[in-house]
């Protein structure tokens, strides 16, 4: 005989040539030659020792049995608090012994109802659960084999990995700028430049964008690139320029129903640059040296003109006021000493007198 002790929180099986003998509790027992004891933890989960055990008549009274199928998971929490998963298999757990509690969930559909999202972002969930975040900036549409199903508002979504395919478009609902570069376009007179163009859109119908609509801003793209083209196309160079200020508001008018057949709202657009031709620009650049020559010899004699004007008027007030000529005189005068530095005098005792006759004639 031998002598085996079961402790606290353990549970004894007593076999005999490989069959169940007996389920043992805690205590001190004595064994017969043959006999064999197997002790395992009421804590954890019973382990399938042999096969055929969880169908034993004997174990049924003591095992909680837990059948996972193929398209299920299994949640184990001890004391209310989340433990680990089990996947696709039959399971078993000592019944009373241990606060256990089990929560089988199916994968059959991809949406999670019934599950916390605390538990869901638990590490042991990650092999089952897909995660998609949406900013506070965005919008999301979802996609169930290859189905629009419907539109997510931001948060943070959870959803089984299951056969099902999920896509996840997301939309941002701020402003943005599309910009139109590089447009080589012919005038009327068939002069040729590229042009720059952008406009400031905003998504206002996401189903519209993404749904019914491919490549929305590719479409857009296209829709102000045609709307440029043309309307450059029927004005010559010359007009063009003259007008150039008023061409974003003519485009805009142009493609703003048609954006909002795409979920798109136009708040703004704008002619960024004009290039020209090397062999334009300098004409140009010709053209306004010439301008701003002409404008400057219109000026000259302008200012000319005036002066002689001047002169005249104040010639004619001299010859009618002696007074007045004296006085222009002895200004003409006082400038003309402002340039001396020194004055020499030589000649006879009258040279004041003779200085005073010069400066009073």
């Amino acid at each position: 005989m031998k002598n085996r002790r079961i402790n606290k929180n353990e549970i004894g099986l007593v076999f005999k040539k490989n069959e169940l003998q007996n389920v043992i509790p805690q205590g001190n027992y004595w064994f017969f030659k043959g006999e064999d004891i197997q002790i395992f933890s009421t804590f954890e989960e019973f382990p399938k020792v042999q096969e055929g055990i969880f169908e034993n008549e004997i174990m049924q009274n003591y095992l909680e049995i837990i059948q996972v199928a193929d398209d299920e998971l299994v949640l184990v929490f001890e004391h209310n608090n989340f433990q680990k998963v089990l996947t696709p298999g039959v399971y078993a757990f000592w019944k009373n012994k241990h606060n256990f509690r089990f929560q089988k969930v199916s994968l059959a559909h991809y949406s999670i109802k019934e599950v916390a999202k605390v538990i869901l972002e638990k590490a042991q969930l990650n092999l089952y659960v897909r995660n998609y975040r949406i900013e506070s900036y965005e919008k999301g549409l979802l996609f169930v084999d290859g189905r629009f199903v419907e539109m997510l508002e931001p948060g943070n979504y959870f959803w089984w990995k299951n056969n099902q395919i999920i896509t996840l478009a997301k939309g941002d609902t701020r402003k943005q700028t599309l910009e139109v570069l590089g447009q080589e376009i012919l005038t009327k007179d068939k002069v040729q430049l590229r042009l720059n163009f952008a406009i400031q859109f905003q998504i206002v119908d996401f189903i519209k964008a993404y749904v019914e609509t491919k490549e929305f801003e590719k479409q857009l793209y296209v829709m102000v690139q045609m709307a440029l083209r043309t309307l450059v196309g029927t004005l010559t160079f010359d007009e063009l320029m003259d007008h150039k200020n008023q061409i974003a508001m003519v485009v805009l008018q142009e493609i703003v129903s048609k954006a909002d057949q795409l979920g798109i709202q136009i708040s703004d657009s704008g002619l960024k640059d004009v290039i020209l031709p090397g062999e334009i620009r300098d004409i140009m650049n010709h053209v306004l040296i010439a301008e701003k020559r002409a404008q400057a010899n219109s000026i000259m004699r302008r200012e000319e003109t005036a002066a002689t004007r001047s002169l005249l008027n104040t010639a004619k007030l001299m010859e009618e006021n002696q007074m007045l000529y004296k006085l222009k005189e002895m200004e003409y005068i006082e400038k003309i000493a402002e340039k001396i530095n020194t004055i020499s005098v030589s000649g006879s005792n009258n040279v004041v007198s003779e200085l005073k006759q010069i400066f009073t004639k």
